[in-house]
């Protein structure tokens, strides 16, 4: 327990010196938050109910798609990932120790934006402060469980990056966050509920835990591991 507490310190402080990571982390997901939110606003008086979610959902999509799969590749598409096998170390480490940095780093850019909005925008404040943390947590946690797919598959950063952008773009396009999904057509709508950036919207907006937004997410939680974990004993396995 205590080298799993140090390589997770570790990583937090290389996440931090990793100007990649910072801008996809924190300076992007904010940028575009401050930028997007005065524009949502002006279009749209009713926005400042939803800002917050919409945000939320933009920066932790983009974390965890854009920003931790990288981290991954750097172990298992190098040698990096033979110097764990040679060394005994579990795989399974640096797959939880990436998530949870990240999950830290993401905790920390939705309470951001939280604390912000309603000072800058006039955002609506969440009615229960407590439900929605852990409704962001939730769909943290779903997010980066699809990012680890992505990081433990996808063997070198330039396929990496066009794959993200597979996921990433639907989920902003699809989830509700930029427009509401009645606007789509009927199977561009349907096609969204595969992401949980839609079910992660759909809980940010909610008042309280609606169990039925939330039962995707950790569906999709279960899956993912359920996958990793057999590649990664694939893996170890070759």
């Amino acid at each position: 327990m205590n080298a799993f507490i140090y390589q997770l310190g570790l990583q937090w402080r290389w996440d931090i010196r990793n100007r990649g990571i910072l801008l996809t982390y924190y300076l992007i997901p904010l940028g575009f938050f401050l930028f997007m939110g005065g524009i949502f606003t002006s279009i749209n008086p009713e926005a400042y109910q939803t800002i917050i979610p919409s945000m939320t959902v933009f920066g932790v999509t983009m974390g965890a798609v854009l920003g931790m799969p990288t981290q991954l590749v750097t172990v298992f598409g190098t040698d990096i990932k033979k110097s764990y096998l040679v060394g005994k170390i579990p795989l399974w480490t640096a797959v939880a120790v990436n998530i949870l940095s990240c999950f830290f780093h993401l905790m920390i850019m939705s309470l951001i934006i939280l604390l912000i909005a309603p000072i800058l925008f006039d955002a609506a404040i969440p009615a229960q402060i407590g439900v929605y943390l852990l409704n962001t947590a939730i769909f943290i946690i779903a997010t980066l469980s699809i990012g680890s797919i992505l990081g433990v598959f996808v063997k070198n950063s330039s396929k990496l990056s066009i794959v993200a952008q597979v996921i990433f773009l639907p989920s902003v396009m699809l989830s509700g966050m930029m427009f509401s999904t009645d606007l789509l057509p009927e199977f561009l709508e349907k096609a969204g509920l595969v992401l949980p950036a839609t079910w992660g919207f759909k809980n940010l907006c909610a008042n309280g835990i609606n169990l039925d937004n939330t039962f995707p997410l950790l569906l999709m939680i279960a899956i993912s591991f359920i996958i990793v974990a057999l590649k990664l004993q694939r893996t170890k396995t070759d």
